[in-house]
């Protein structure tokens, strides 16, 4: 992730790890066998950013989602190792601010920008399967007075009215939103 991330600065990109690696951020280690980044670019952007990822060294694929994915696409990252990072070329729903609320980390002398708390989380309800969920519940669980409340449920209404009820859920507070 840290070699993808510095990819994306050259290229004048901004991202957000998300997925397991933020989960462990936010206090919460769980397996995965790949990176995961949000990468708010324009289906145009995405192909130059393929390019330049090519032109690195790694083996990328561009995969486009129908009109109704939530996922407009998704550039699979591969190195000669077999280590995959998986950037998401934007999320519906999205906060456009997201990517000022992320948290720096430094990862072997690299500094990346993981996704904030809350946003983590909103992102989580969305996606709405079992283990997004049980994340998302781990995570307020794990410090809930440190969570700005407002943010997390005018993100989590971004997404839709069934994230913000999942939020409320997670919140304890069934039936707001």
């Amino acid at each position: 992730m840290a070699e993808i991330a510095q990819v994306l600065v050259r290229q004048g990109g901004r991202y957000a790890v998300i997925g397991a690696m933020a989960a462990a951020v936010h206090g919460l280690v769980r397996a995965s066998v790949d990176a995961d980044a949000l990468v708010p670019l324009q289906l145009r952007e995405a192909r130059t950013l393929l390019q330049a990822l090519t032109d690195a060294g790694y083996v990328a694929e561009l995969r486009v989602g129908d009109p109704d994915d939530p996922i407009p696409a998704l550039l699979e990252v591969q190195d000669r190792y077999g280590n995959r990072v998986d950037l998401l070329i934007g999320l519906r729903g999205m906060d456009p601010e997201v990517l000022d609320r992320t948290r720096q980390v430094t990862l072997a002398g690299s500094v990346l920008e993981v996704v904030g708390r809350e946003d983590f989380i909103a992102m989580k309800a969305f996606a709405g399967g079992p283990v997004d969920i049980a994340d998302a519940k781990a995570i307020v669980e794990a410090d809930p007075g440190a969570l700005d409340l407002a943010l997390l449920r005018r993100v989590a209404r971004r997404f839709g009215d069934d994230t913000a009820r999942r939020v409320e859920s997670l919140l304890g507070t069934p039936g707001q939103g």
